[in-house]
């Protein structure tokens, strides 16, 4: 069974997060769509966006499916294991896990942190200090996608001044770490849940999982 988290002030953010993509995915379509059939039009920065917003999209769903226990799960081999064999195994498949995801949040921020005119990390595996000598892109832009008003104190901070013609990357970029982080910060919740004996396995079945839930309900109503 996966673990059952309160809600905290991330996890309310991730889903609003992901329901803010949908609706805004949504939006722009539907007025492009509105654009070319209606008006003979075109939203050019529409389909960039779009796209930027699916790769948010489907990132962040990365750690929301492990938080939901909504990852593929194939447990026939575990549940044919003692409880205390149970439980190693799980703590070998979390910490690799863990591995996993420290190796992508390392390699997502070496390539967003330059984009923001920050250092990338030394260490060909895991990081053991930052660069002294970096190339600075901040002056990077995305293709289409104009730069909001609002977002006008990025030129003084990240491209010396210089007005912005288009959105920078760093922008849209800015979802390798931060996706990265989330799903590393998953698995340690799991990781901590099978330690203290809460689960005994990082995704189940969903046909088992149910079986449990059922479990747990029942237990509840006769305590």
């Amino acid at each position: 069974m996966h673990p059952k988290q309160g809600e905290t002030f991330i996890d309310r953010l991730e889903e609003n997060l992901i329901a803010i993509l949908l609706g805004t995915m949504t939006l722009i379509t539907f007025a492009n769509v509105i654009a070319r059939k209606g008006f003979n039009s075109n939203i050019l920065w529409g389909l960039e966006l779009t796209v930027f917003l699916f790769g948010w999209l489907v990132l962040l769903g990365a750690s929301y499916a492990v938080k939901k226990g909504a990852h593929l799960g194939v447990d026939a081999i575990i549940n044919m294991v003692s409880p205390p064999v149970r439980r190693v195994l799980a703590l070998i498949s979390v910490a690799i896990c863990i591995m996993f995801s420290l190796l992508l949040l390392k390699g997502a921020w070496d390539y967003w942190a330059n984009f923001a005119n920050l250092p990338a990390t030394e260490g060909r595996w895991f990081p053991t200090g930052f660069e002294d000598k970096f190339l600075a892109k901040g002056w990077y832009e995305v293709d289409d996608i104009p730069h909001p008003a609002f977002l006008k104190w990025m030129e003084d901070v990240f491209n010396e001044g210089e007005s912005y013609s288009k959105m920078p990357r760093l922008i849209p970029y800015a979802v390798l770490p931060l996706s990265m982080g989330l799903l590393l910060y998953r698995f340690i919740q799991i990781a901590v849940a099978v330690w203290i004996g809460k689960v005994d396995r990082i995704v189940a079945s969903h046909e088992v999982e149910d079986d449990l839930d059922d479990l747990h309900a029942q237990s509840g109503e006769n305590a």
